[in-house]
C-alpha cells in the first residue's frame, strides 16, 4: 500500500473538515455504515439497572449522565415489552443503560426481560429504597444472575435515605458510609434500615465483593444539601468494581465548574470515540472523520446556544489557524514511520489512526467549548487561548482514548 505523506494527510483532513462544515455533502448511509462497523469493534458498555418501581433508577441515570441540560427521556427507546434502553449521549453514545420494569409489580413476569438484559449487560446496578425491606424479588433476581455470572460486578445503591431522618433532619456530613463503623451522626432509624437490608441479602454468589452505597438524590426544592448526596461514593464504587471507566467518560475534567462544559464533555467524548472507531478503518476515515467532527461542532453550538452559520464557522477555523495543522503534522510524522513496518506496522497504523482521529476530535470539541463559552458570555475571541485549549485537549484525548482503541472495550 502506498504510504501518504502525513503532512498531506493533515491537509486533506483539514480541508475535509472545512468542506464538511461549509458544504455538507456526506452520504449519511455510508457514514452510518462506517459508524456501525466502528461500533462493532468497540461495543458500548452497558449498565443494567434493576429494582422496584419508584426505587430511584431514573434519578441515578440522570445523576450519572450529569447533564442538567439533557432531557432524560430523549434517549430512551423500548427494547422489549417492558424494558427501556437509554443511550447517552443519544447522538454519539458512549454508554448504554438498561432500565428494567419495576420488579414485584402485579402480573409482571420479569423472566423475558431478565433473559434479554443478561445478554447485554457489563455492570449490574441494583437500586432499592433504604426503608423498603420487602426486596425479595430483587434479591431472587440478583441471586440467579450472579449465580450464572459470578464474574459480573454488582453495586447496590440504597436510596431515599432522608425517609429515615428525624423531623428537620439533615444529611450526616461528611459522608460517613465509606468506613465500616458509622458515627453517631447517622440517624439510628437509618442505621437500622440499612443494616436490615444488608443482613437480609446476606452473602450473594459471585467472585467480586458486592459494593453497597447509600445515596440520596433529591431536588433542590426538597431542601437537602447536597442534593446529590453520596454520588461521589457511587462513582468510586462503580470504578472500583468494573473496568468501564465511566467516570472518565461521563464526567468533565477535574475542576470544571461551568455547567455548559460539564454537559458538553460526554458529547465530546462520544464523538471522539466514534471518530476513533472510524479512524481505524481504511478508506472511509478521510471522509468519515471530518463528517463526525462537523456533526459534533454543530451539536456543541446548539448545546451552548450559539449560532453556527457560515460566518461563525469561518471565524472558528480562522482562530484555530495553521499552527494547529503544523503541530498535528509534527506528531503524525513520527508515527507514520511505524506504518512502514510490514504486518506489525499495519496494526500499529490502525491504532495510530484511531487514536489520532479520536484525539483530534476531542481537542476540537474542547476548543469549540472554550470558544462558545466566551461568545456566550460576550467576551472577545481569544485565538491564543483557543489553540492552547486544542493542544491540551489533544494530549488529554490521546490519553483517554489510548486504552479504549487498543482493547476490545469493554
Amino acid at each position: 500500500m502506498l504510504m501518504r505523506n502525513p503532512w498531506t494527510q493533515w491537509s486533506d483532513r483539514w480541508r475535509g473538515l472545512r468542506e464538511a462544515l461549509l458544504e455538507p455533502r456526506v452520504d449519511d448511509a455510508s457514514l452510518g455504515a462506517a459508524l456501525r462497523e466502528a461500533r462493532a469493534r468497540h461495543p458500548l458498555p452497558v449498565v443494567w439497572l434493576i429494582g422496584k418501581t419508584q426505587s430511584g433508577k431514573t434519578s441515578i441515570i440522570r445523576a450519572l449522565t450529569g447533564s442538567g441540560l439533557a432531557e432524560i427521556g430523549n434517549g430512551f427507546q423500548p427494547c422489549t415489552a417492558t424494558t427501556r434502553l437509554y443511550d447517552f449521549p443519544a447522538e454519539a453514545p458512549l454508554v448504554r443503560f438498561l432500565d428494567t420494569r419495576g420488579l414485584g409489580e402485579v402480573a409482571y413476569d420479569a423472566s423475558a426481560d431478565i433473559h434479554y438484559c443478561e445478554s447485554q449487560a457489563h455492570l449490574l446496578l441494583a437500586v432499592m429504597k433504604a426503608t423498603d425491606i420487602r426486596q425479595d424479588d430483587v434479591l431472587e433476581v440478583l441471586r440467579q444472575v450472579r449465580g450464572r455470572h459470578p464474574e459480573w460486578p454488582l453495586v447496590i445503591a440504597q436510596t431515599g435515605l432522608h425517609d429515615a431522618y428525624p423531623p428537620d433532619g439533615e444529611h450526616p456530613m461528611p459522608y460517613p458510609f465509606e468506613d465500616a463503623d458509622w458515627p453517631d451522626a447517622v440517624p439510628l432509624d437509618l442505621v437500622r434500615a440499612l443494616r436490615a437490608q444488608r443482613d437480609r441479602f446476606g452473602a450473594l454468589p459471585g467472585e467480586i465483593p458486592v459494593r453497597w452505597v447509600p445515596i440520596d438524590l433529591t431536588l433542590p426544592e426538597d431542601g437537602f444539601d447536597p442534593p446529590d448526596y453520596g454520588l461521589d461514593a457511587l462513582w468510586q464504587a462503580i470504578d472500583g468494581v468494573s473496568s468501564l471507566r465511566l467516570q472518565a467518560l461521563l464526567r468533565s475534567d477535574a475542576g470544571v465548574r461551568d455547567a455548559y462544559a460539564r454537559s458538553a464533555h460526554p458529547h465530546i467524548v462520544g464523538y471522539a470515540i466514534a471518530a476513533a472507531g472510524v479512524g481505524a478503518l481504511p478508506l472511509v476515515d478521510l471522509v468519515g472523520v471530518p463528517a463526525i467532527q462537523a456533526k459534533m461542532l454543530q451539536s456543541l453550538a446548539a448545546l451552548y446556544g450559539q449560532d453556527w452559520d457560515r460566518r461563525a464557522i469561518l471565524e472558528f477555523l480562522g482562530l484555530l489557524g495553521t499552527g494547529i495543522g503544523v503541530a498535528y503534522a509534527a506528531r503524525s510524522a513520527g508515527r507514520a514511520v511505524v506504518k512502514l513496518i510490514p504486518v506489525w506496522g499495519q496494526t500499529a497504523g490502525a491504532v495510530w489512526g484511531a487514536t489520532a482521529s479520536g484525539a483530534t476530535t476531542y481537542a476540537l470539541g474542547k476548543a469549540a467549548g472554550f470558544h462558545f463559552n466566551r461568545r456566550r458570555r460576550g467576551l472577545p475571541a481569544d485565538a491564543e487561548g483557543l489553540r492552547r485549549t486544542f493542544a491540551e485537549g489533544f494530549d488529554r484525548g490521546a490519553t483517554l482514548l489510548k486504552d479504549l482503541v487498543k482493547s476490545d472495550r469493554p
